[in-house]
């Protein structure tokens, strides 16, 4: 029977096979409504083929998978820890354990709550002739730059690092130090998308490359930063794209060989939350590991609290991650491990050709300075920051413990850490707004109508719905009559009632409830109610809670109106 069961051939399925497979799954919903359309205004089909791949692309697959490899450099994901403390003495501290425990790159953000003294610069100057660095400074005039002063000059050929900064930095007497950067993170963190940071990122190189006498020099100078988000092959994909991208950049300068760029990345906070803060641990974990499978030189991922104030443990946690990554997931063992995929290609030569023609069209407005002088680009960023934060606030994107999932129980961190403050984070109107509404000590119900098994489903739902922004709703049993309802409304301490009960038992019951309930009791009817919408919003009704709508205007406009009630 084994031997049969050998010599078995399965018959391959055709995609027009599958199609019909899911048509009839889909039980007369259109088949493109499997098709989903990302905040780049890539559509992404439901299932990908390798007949569809070299229909789209052709003799450019080969050539878009040989020119990723040859870009990669050999030593990737290098861990770059982070330093966070308050005291030189504490960073010097966290320096050296960090070191002794899997740092690779020392990692510095320059805005640092002590001076950057004579005597510190020093003690750094020694560091930075043993290990390779990544620092993030203000501009050329920043204090941090002065440790290169106090390095010796026979030491200075061997120095390796990279300096992130708004404007190039000339270290003429370090050959090996980057520090012309096209730091994509700043745009990443006012919203910007995949191709659009992809994009910019070119557009900023050919501004350096303009600058410096040749470009062989701007090369040996350059390299680009990004930020990872938390989705997994769009991140993977925007990685493996800049790689193509480069190509062409450099092939346009005349450049005929393979000039690796190296790229460094870093986890995004945008998505992190002030709010069950160790499903931020999850969502970095998610955008490092796309960060190595994507191929980054570098990478820094920043501790689950980093928001508010990194603890050791936090921070060991979050170093912990690359390694863990870096070790034991086995995926250094195969150069471009996303490469060959269907999807990820597909989605690679997307971007491609989507972030090249924003590119041309920026140069053609005059470069990178004239386009973000225009007004264009803030423009073009804050569409893609409204789409998102719609998303979320709409739960067509999960943020899990914040607009889903979210613990009411769980104490908001007043602490903000400066050197994130101003991150666009799509959690933060949940956060403000849970604030406020903790403030004012805002009181609300659920009125269940009819039986427990027909209220339940739409309780939970709104019960889910508040817990977003704090809110834990008192609930009444399940009530079967007018009378019950209307004394459980006289009753209840909340302010803001919301009636939850199937439709039938909705449509019986909210009109007499509505005439005889108490008149400084805000009350909403969960569920869509078209028919009766216009006389329930006559006869004395706040308005509805339903699945799809947008929870922090609607939860504003309850919070607006309970302090008019309140007046």
């Amino acid at each position: 029977m084994s031997n049969n069961m050998k010599n078995i051939e399965f018959e391959i399925p055709a995609y027009s096979d599958w199609q019909d497979a899911a048509i009839k799954a889909l039980k007369g919903k259109p088949f493109e409504s499997l098709f989903t359309k990302t905040n780049e205004g890539v559509t992404l089909q439901p299932l990908y083929t390798q007949e569809s791949l070299v229909a789209k692309l052709g003799e450019e697959l080969d050539l878009q998978v040989a020119t990723i490899r040859s870009l990669q450099n050999d030593q990737v994901f290098q861990v770059a820890q982070q330093i966070h403390a308050d005291s030189s003495e504490a960073f010097f501290a966290q320096l050296e354990d960090s070191l002794a425990r899997g740092n690779e790159v020392i990692t510095i953000d320059s805005r640092v709550s002590f001076a950057w003294t004579e005597e510190v610069l020093v003690k750094l100057a020694s560091y930075f002739s043993e290990y390779s660095f990544k620092i993030t400074i203000e501009n050329s005039k920043d204090p941090l730059l002065a440790v290169f002063d106090n390095i010796p000059v026979d030491q200075q050929e061997a120095i390796k690092g990279y300096i992130i900064s708004k404007d190039p930095i000339t270290l003429t007497a370090f050959p090996n130090v980057r520090s012309v950067s096209a730091d994509t993170t700043v745009y990443h963190n006012e919203g910007a998308n995949a191709v659009q940071e992809l994009a910019y990122a070119l557009a900023l190189a050919a501004k350096f490359a303009e600058q410096e006498e040749s470009f062989e020099a701007f090369s040996k100078k350059f390299f680009v930063s990004f930020a990872i988000d938390t989705q997994f092959f769009t991140e993977i994909a925007k990685l493996r794209a800049f790689k193509v991208l480069w190509k062409a950049f450099s092939s346009a300068y005349g450049v005929t060989d393979h000039v690796k760029i190296p790229t460094v990345a870093e986890t995004s906070l945008r998505s992190f939350s002030k709010l069950d803060v160790y499903v931020n641990l999850l969502r970095s974990s998610n955008e490092a590991l796309s960060g190595l499978i994507g191929g980054a030189d570098l990478f820094t991922v920043h501790p689950h609290d980093v928001l508010t104030k990194p603890t050791d443990q936090s921070i060991r946690i979050a170093r912990n991650v690359s390694l863990i990554l870096r070790e034991e997931t086995n995926v250094l063992k195969v150069k471009d491990p996303a490469g060959g995929s269907y999807f990820i290609e597909s989605l690679t030569a997307d971007f491609v050709k989507e972030a090249w023609a924003l590119f041309l069209d920026i140069q053609a407005a005059g470069g990178i300075d004239e386009y973000t002088a225009s007004g264009k680009l803030a423009e073009e960023v804050e569409a893609s920051y409204q789409k998102r934060i719609k998303a979320a606030q709409t739960r067509k994107q999960s943020l899990i413990g914040t607009n889903i999932y979210a613990n009411p129980a769980d104490i908001l961190e007043q602490e903000t850490n400066p050197l994130f403050a101003d991150i666009k984070r799509i959690a933060a109107p949940f956060e403000d707004l849970r604030a406020d509404m903790t403030a004012a000590n805002v009181k609300t119900g659920i009125l269940a109508l009819g039986s427990l098994k027909n209220s339940k489903p739409r309780a939970d739902f709104v019960a889910g719905f508040l817990n977003t922004v704090g809110l834990v709703p008192e609930k009444s049993e399940p009530v079967t009559t007018v009378e019950e309802a209307v004394a459980w409304l006289k009753a209840t301490e909340a302010k803001y009632v919301v009636i939850a009960g199937n439709d039938d038992d909705t449509k019986a019951f909210v009109s007499a409830i509505l005439a005889e309930k108490p008149a400084n009791v805000l009350v909403d009817v969960a569920g869509k109610f078209k028919d009766e919408e216009e006389a329930w919003l006559a006869n004395g009704l706040n308005g509805f809670i339903f699945a799809g709508q947008n929870i922090i205007e609607k939860l504003q406009s309850v919070f607006a109106s309970m302090k008019e009630v309140q007046r």
